[in-house]
């Protein structure tokens, strides 16, 4: 009977054990954090991925999910994205939907750098090529990757003499934009093959996506090895992947449990939206010209503050705004010394060249103020010349005006006696009085006056008026 208990005692306790060690290795059902990415990659686009891997992490997800749809973006935004994508210690999968998306340009960067990378059909990414050097290339000399005769390379040693030898001037600007480009192509092809290699991905199309600005299908990105899978939707994406292990960077194993998880949607609240708003370039350039309104009225008409008030915070937003942005402060430089050309043809009499030449100063200040070539993050030319010609408008108007009260008398205090003109009514050994606006003021004159002489006021001394005759 002993012997009988003490085998039961045995069987039930290595029946639990192995119970145990199976939903160890098991995977367990979690909630799956969807982060959504649709238009080009800006600051607001980057703080609203961290606040959401912050936001996952804090409710102990299983998975995230980034689905983007994004024509590209800013480089800064784009690797900050990256570095929480590579410290999350959550898996990150990045599925490039609806059909029709596309994941281009710093979008590429984001899709390699996952964990996971999927797509729907009808998509297609690449086209990773930088555009936000500063300079464009010579289209004379066409960037050749691969090729064997390095010393036509643009931007090398005997490419600049060649430039140079070519060019009687000596100008060294087309050799010195090929300079430029080759080094942020090279640093960019460089960085999209690292996490390639990192994710054991295609490093060959990273390098022709950069290079060539090579795009791809979905189903050619994973015939090609780019990518890990093809899924309709996002539900059909986590049964796809369901019982998958995971190695993140810090060396934990993560096996995912997707096929019956939770799906929670993060959207962007109220602070994302207003920094999404104001980190347009365009929103930028109005706050900063409103700012300048309303300064330039308080200034020219003191006393009101609001307009003051107004205009500084407007401005201070604006260059919060430039701070997120990749700004060219030249074109800041220009811009400015185009409204202070428009506010002088208000003042000085210069047949209108202070206003044209600042509305001129204006446009092209306004072109060359975003350093970026990125969809989205760029001025048009329409709405300079709009801009322009309204800002003069309103700055020409607010000055006119200005100049004009000034040269108006003035109509109330004491400085409004000066220039009046009343009626002597007494003499005497207590002053001499005068009528002026109904009021009888003591008056005092270098020459004689008689009761009945008009006189005209020409200072005010206390509450005596010193007058000539009129």
């Amino acid at each position: 009977m002993v012997r009988r208990l003490l085998s039961t005692a045995i069987l039930f306790f290595s029946g639990v054990i192995l119970l145990g060690l199976s939903l160890a290795h098991s995977p367990t059902t979690a909630t799956v954090v969807s982060l959504r990415i649709d238009g080009p990659i800006g600051p607001a686009t980057a703080d609203f991925i961290i606040r959401g891997f912050a936001l996952a992490v804090e409710r102990q997800a299983g998975l995230i999910v980034i689905e983007m749809d994004t024509p590209g973006g800013l480089d800064t935004s784009m690797r900050a994205i990256i570095k929480q994508i590579l410290a999350s210690p959550i898996p990150v999968a990045t599925y490039v939907s609806p059909e029709g998306a596309r994941a281009a340009s710093a979008g590429t960067f984001i899709l390699y750098a996952s964990h996971i990378a999927a797509m729907a059909p009808a998509t297609n990414l690449g086209a990773a090529s930088p555009v936000a050097i500063g300079a464009p290339p010579a289209a004379s000399d066409p960037i050749e990757p691969g090729s064997s005769d390095r010393a036509k390379a643009p931007g090398s040693p005997a490419d600049d003499e060649e430039g140079t030898a070519q060019n009687p001037r000596g100008n060294k600007a087309p050799a010195r934009a090929n300079v430029l480009m080759e080094k942020a192509t090279s640093d960019a092809a460089a960085y999209l093959r690292s996490l390639a290699q990192l994710r054991g991905r295609n490093a060959d199309f990273a390098e022709r996506a950069v290079r060539e600005a090579a795009s791809l299908s979905a189903h050619e990105a994973l015939e090609a090895g780019v990518i890990d899978l093809i899924a309709v939707d996002l539900p059909e994406l986590l049964a796809q992947i369901h019982g998958r292990e995971i190695r993140l960077d810090s060396g934990n194993i993560v096996t995912l449990a997707t096929a019956q998880a939770q799906i929670e949607r993060i959207t962007p609240d109220w602070k994302n939206q207003i920094l999404s708003l104001i980190s347009n370039p365009q929103v930028a350039l109005v706050l900063m010209m409103i700012g300048i309104y309303g300064l330039f009225f308080e200034l020219t008409s003191p006393g009101f503050a609001v307009p003051g008030v107004a205009g500084l915070i407007c401005i201070l937003i604006a260059l919060y705004a430039f701070h997120l942005l990749p700004v060219n402060w030249a074109g800041v430089a220009l811009i400015a010394l185009g409204t202070i050309l428009m506010i002088a043809e208000a003042f000085v009499p210069s047949f209108g060249a202070f206003g044209i030449g600042g509305m001129i100063a204006f446009i092209v200040g306004g072109l060359f103020l975003m350093d970026s070539g990125v969809p989205g993050f760029d001025i048009p030319i329409a709405f300079l010349v709009a801009l322009a010609l309204f800002s003069a408008s309103i700055l020409i108007a607010i000055g006119y005006f200005a100049v004009r009260v000034r040269k108006q008398r003035v109509k109330s205090g004491p400085e409004e006696l000066v220039g009046a003109e009343g009626v002597v009514i007494s003499t005497g050994q207590d002053g001499t009085y005068a009528r002026l606006h109904g009021e009888l003021w003591r008056v005092e004159s270098p020459v004689a006056l008689q009761p009945g002489r008009r006189v005209r006021v020409t200072r005010v001394n206390g509450l005596v008026l010193e007058v000539e005759p009129a």
